[in-house]
């Protein structure tokens, strides 16, 4: 398979993580975290190029043309995630065809393995797309709204999904838009994809590619980052 366009939304807050300034510019080993996130995705033989949808009052976004010698695009995101990876996947360039594969990555998500984006693109690149996930080991708990354990849910069958996702470029921007049009806010991409139709490909990924959310997850992601390279 040829090369494929990355699209990363980063227009969103994130406030659980606390700080002066949306998490994906808090710094990881001295550095904001979205650069890491971008070089280790350009850095990748598999990906083309990238396309970044940032907040339309961002005032911490380097703008460049390229990093790790791939073309970087920047355009608007907006107000849900959903919005964001519309707005790159219409800011694609037009060499992008309609049934040709992108990806689309968290910026907060700085540890994905190399070995994982490979794995993603060979076996969901067979099918109408995937994603990079893990199946539930955990024991599953229902609570009230006391935060009282009422239940236990069956794991079987269920996995945390990560990202990258990978679907065709036509299929995924008609899907969000169906969501958007019937009023529904998505969590991701696989779930628009689902609503259209398709049963996105599971694949197991490292559960290392952690989405940094919390104060605590810098300094885990700063030990990954370390470890992995």
């Amino acid at each position: 398979m040829d090369a494929l366009w990355c699209v990363l939304p980063a227009a969103g807050k994130g406030v659980r993580a606390g700080g002066d300034r949306p998490k994906q510019y808090q710094p990881i080993a001295g550095r904001p975290m979205i650069e890491h996130t971008l070089e280790r995705l350009a850095a990748h033989p598999l990906i083309a190029g990238l396309v970044v949808a940032i907040a339309a009052d961002d005032r911490h976004f380097e703008a460049r043309d390229t990093i790790g010698g791939k073309p970087l695009r920047v355009t608007v995101g907006g107000g849900e995630r959903s919005d964001s990876v519309l707005a790159g996947l219409l800011a694609l360039p037009a060499s992008v065809g309609e049934r040709d594969f992108v990806l689309v990555h968290d910026a907060a998500r700085p540890c994905v393995r190399a070995a994982d984006i490979a794995r993603l693109v060979e076996l969901a690149g067979r099918g109408e797309g995937g994603l990079l996930g893990a199946p539930l080991r955990d024991t599953l708990k229902r609570a009230d709204t006391g935060c009282h354990s009422i239940d236990t849910e069956p794991r079987e069958g269920r996995w945390r999904a990560f990202t990258p996702q990978m679907f065709r470029r036509g299929a995924l921007v008609r899907a969000l838009r169906l969501a958007g049009e019937d009023g529904i806010v998505v969590s991701d991409e696989a779930m628009a994809m689902e609503r259209f139709g398709v049963a996105p490909l599971l694949v197991e990924g490292s559960e290392d590619n952690i989405k940094v959310t919390t104060p605590a997850d810098f300094a885990l992601a700063e030990f990954l980052l370390g470890r992995i390279g």
